[in-house]
């Protein structure tokens, strides 16, 4: 799940910007802020830490398979070509 006290902070900040004539909505336009950064937010394709550097692990671990396997496959090619 994404941290949503960045969001909050960023909200409250938003509100903190509206002119003094405004202030008495303050806390309608954090919640109003609050929202439209949480919409915005759950457009985007994003992910959490934990499923990035679980992929990452996997991505490393495949790496280095295939790094075995090719080297493997190469001392194969090197036993099986005929020297001239």
């Amino acid at each position: 799940m994404i941290d949503l006290n960045p969001i909050d902070d960023l909200a409250r900040r938003l509100s903190e910007l509206v002119p003094p004539g405004l202030r008495e909505s303050r806390e309608d336009l954090q919640r109003t802020f609050k929202s439209a950064l949480q919409s915005g937010l759950s457009r985007l394709d994003l992910v959490t830490r934990e499923e990035f550097d679980v992929q990452r692990a996997v991505l490393l671990r495949t790496r280095e398979k295939l790094d075995a396997l090719e080297r493997e496959l190469a001392a194969l090619e090197a036993r099986t070509t005929p020297r001239s």
